[in-house]
């Protein structure tokens, strides 16, 4: 990008390297922030820095949280004998916008992808193990994508939660296969979680 000064192609090039964005999208973000009142910048970068440095894993259930338990698993009131394993923070947080689900969750962040070299014990998965011996659960319901990653990961959770002796179920179709819960509607994920089945 040469037609850039080097401080607006670093921009650019830190923009690009996000997820989902690509150079154009990047561009579009770079001069749009160049644009704004250096108050406003300063605000962006402060609320950056300050998530990164106060943003921890919630000890219980590894959502992203700024206390030692996120709000969900704080909640007194949530059926804490249930238990959604999602894939991402993303993922709990679009089966939170539907407001339905009142049980609590475990953030895997990832899923069981061989291909790249992420092995079982690269995720969450013994810290859910572990969480399932020492509490009193009656059911673990499996939320993880619909592509070969996520059903990957869900025979293998399947196989230990079934060996501890708890109800373990899956979300039914209705998610796509090859789709990301993130990006799917609210009336969708909640069929998806009433229609769950057995495994």
């Amino acid at each position: 990008m040469k037609y850039y000064s080097e401080s607006i192609t670093n921009l650019i090039e830190e923009l690009a390297s996000l997820p989902n964005i690509g150079p154009k999208s990047a561009q579009r973000l770079a001069l749009h922030i160049l644009n704004l009142p250096e108050a406003r910048v300063k605000h962006l970068a402060d609320s950056i820095l300050t998530a990164k440095q106060k943003i921890c894993f919630c000890k219980e259930c590894f959502n992203l949280s700024d206390q030692e338990l996120c709000q969900v698993c704080a909640d007194e009131k949530r059926d804490h004998q249930t238990i959604m394993v999602v894939e991402e923070p993303s993922d709990l947080a679009a089966y939170e916008k539907t407001g339905q689900y009142k049980g609590v969750y475990h953030v895997l962040h990832g899923a069981v992808n061989p291909m790249v070299g992420v092995q079982p014990e690269n995720l969450k998965l013994k810290e859910l193990l572990q969480r399932l011996q020492r509490e009193d659960i009656k059911e673990v319901i499996i939320a993880t994508n619909s592509t070969v990653e996520g059903e990957a990961t869900a025979l293998w959770i399947s196989k230990y939660v079934k060996q501890a002796g708890i109800k373990v179920t899956r979300i039914a179709s209705g998610v796509p296969v090859g789709g990301a819960l993130e990006f799917i509607d609210e009336m969708t994920l909640f069929r998806a979680l009433e229609g769950r089945t057995e495994l």
